[in-house]
């Protein structure tokens, strides 16, 4: 079977990122599933191999298919500044957020040139990606500017298992991104709530085979309970859900989140579309928080991620736990078109 070639960037170096890819690396079903390649700071990924344990040779190569990876070796694209590698663990740094930020540029060029079929980010750290002067919010909208891409959404997937009862697994798209919540409400439209519920329903469609059932969120308590707790509900919302019934989407909504996240674990709908970033985030990560996969929705390349940040306070401790990066790199290699959808370790 073929196995579709997946960059995997290491993130910031002073967080768990070079870790989690290191153990990620050393699981044999990864490598079932792909034949990854590292990109970011060699010398970074040495330490966390000698963190981890796992005795793997990190080899820098220049080019995708130059080393043929295994769990014995770790070929790598090398990026960031030389001395990345002395940027103290848990530490907000320029230098840090340079090698993140080139990783990511080097992983979607190669992936846009079709030279590999994938990427799996692990985390970066945004205000060191501000300090090293890259304005951006995160991964999402940098990769969205790298792919010319203007119709994007973050999307948090769990895939089929336990706690979900839907065989497809449960899709969280948001309407905003990484905001403030008073600004998350200022731009709330209906245009973007359709939007992102025809990227929830094309994404969902692709995996099933057939037309998802998608929840919409309401914004205010209660579904604004007839406008007393706002009016989003009625004068924004309702409207895009109407819209989309008409295009044959089969969305229900504006509902209350905090059931709707409820009746979408017992499986009455595959995807959800959420109007702010915690709203989607809080309920996905306490239903499978290293289960979660972040996948970047209207992109036209594969890109997944862990559902979790750089965890300064655990890095370089030998304890970070890797199980979100071997599912984004699962879905990665789902995405990809090699995997069947419950084919999980």
């Amino acid at each position: 079977m073929h196995r579709p070639r997946i960059a995997l960037t290491l993130g910031d170096p002073a967080g768990i990122g070079p870790e989690i890819v290191a153990a990620a690396w050393a699981r044999p079903e990864v490598h079932a599933w792909c034949r990854p390649l590292a990109v970011g700071p060699p010398r970074v990924l040495r330490r966390a191999v000698a963190l981890r344990g796992t005795r793997a040779q990190v080899v820098e190569v220049d080019a995708p298919d130059q080393v043929d990876p295994s769990t014995d070796v770790i070929p790598c694209l090398a990026c960031g500044p030389e001395d990345v590698d002395r940027v103290p663990a848990g530490l907000i740094d320029g230098r840090a957020g340079q090698a993140a930020y080139e990783a990511v540029v080097a992983a979607a060029g190669l992936a846009l040139q079709r030279r590999i079929d994938a990427i799996a980010t692990a985390p970066l750290h945004k205000e060191a990606l501000y300090r090293a002067g890259h304005v951006y919010p995160g991964h999402t909208e940098l990769l969205a500017e790298l792919c010319g891409t203007r119709q994007f959404a973050m999307m948090l997937y769990l895939g089929p298992g336990e706690p979900l009862r839907s065989p497809a697994g449960l899709a969280v798209v948001h309407v905003t991104l990484h905001t403030a919540l008073r600004q998350a409400v200022a731009v709330l439209s209906e245009d973007e709530v359709l939007a992102k519920c025809r990227l929830a329903h094309q994404f969902m469609q692709s995996l099933m085979g057939q037309t998802p059932r998608i929840g919409v969120c309401a914004l205010n308590p209660h579904a604004g309970e007839g406008g007393l707790f706002g009016d989003e509900e009625s004068r924004i919302i309702a409207p895009a859900v109407r819209r989309g019934q008409a295009e044959g989407l089969r969305l229900q909504g504006p509902l209350p989140a905090d059931t709707l996240m409820v009746r979408a674990r017992d499986g009455e709908f595959e995807a959800v579309v959420a109007m702010y970033h915690d709203q989607g985030h809080i309920a996905v990560k306490l239903l499978g928080m290293y289960r979660a996969v972040n996948v970047t929705l209207g992109l036209p390349i594969v890109r997944t991620s862990v559902a979790h940040g750089t965890a300064f306070d655990r890095a370089w401790q030998g304890c970070a736990d890797e199980q979100s990066m071997v599912e984004a790199i699962r879905v990665a290699a789902r995405l990809a078109g090699q995997l069947p959808l419950a084919g999980r370790p």
